[in-house]
């Protein structure tokens, strides 16, 4: 009798048209959804930031064009990996992750830099943007605190600390 329950649940949890099981994971579908609309935030500020940064490297010029060039890849190295492991916790709360150009700007709230600024105008930038992406993950932390969503806490752990350093590590740049 127990089985016809446990199959009975099982169907119930399946997807009607395609037979897949629909997420399970102790939190809601809103939960889910409400989460994974901060998160493609913080894919679209990081994807700008992602860009700025390797824009930054390429154009860099000046005194400290080798520090500053290096600097810029180990950061954008960096972020690269990151947007994955945000684009992958977004697929496993069941939700597509945006991935074109119009939809990060639609999204995002990195200010993008016209033309080629100078290479210390370019760490302000980098430092703003730095900050600007740090305060949309934490802005997420109520949502995911209310969702008892332990994985997506990690990750946004992870990247302010990552954040939070890369903009005092620059602001040290500028430091005369």
């Amino acid at each position: 009798m127990n089985t016809k329950k446990s199959a009975t649940k099982k169907e119930k949890q399946t997807h009607k048209s395609t037979g897949v099981p629909e997420i399970d994971i102790g939190i809601s579908s809103s939960g889910r959804a409400a989460i994974v609309e901060g998160l493609s935030k913080l894919l679209a500020d990081s994807y700008s930031l992602y860009l700025m940064t390797h824009n930054f490297h390429w154009n860099v010029t000046g005194p400290q064009f080798n520090s500053l060039h290096l600097m810029f890849m180990a950061q954008y190295t960096e972020q690269w990996t990151a947007l994955d492991q945000i684009a992958e916790r977004i697929r496993a709360l069941g939700h597509p992750a945006p991935g074109t150009y119009k939809e990060f700007e639609k999204l995002a709230s990195v200010i993008q830099v016209e033309g080629v600024p100078n290479a210390m105008e370019m760490v302000r930038h980098l430092v703003k943007a730095q900050e600007q992406t740090a305060k949309t993950a934490r802005k997420l932390f109520p949502v995911v605190t209310e969702a008892n969503d332990q994985p997506t806490a990690d990750l946004l752990t992870q990247r302010l600390e990552v954040h939070e350093k890369t903009a005092w590590m620059l602001r040290s740049v500028l430091d005369e």
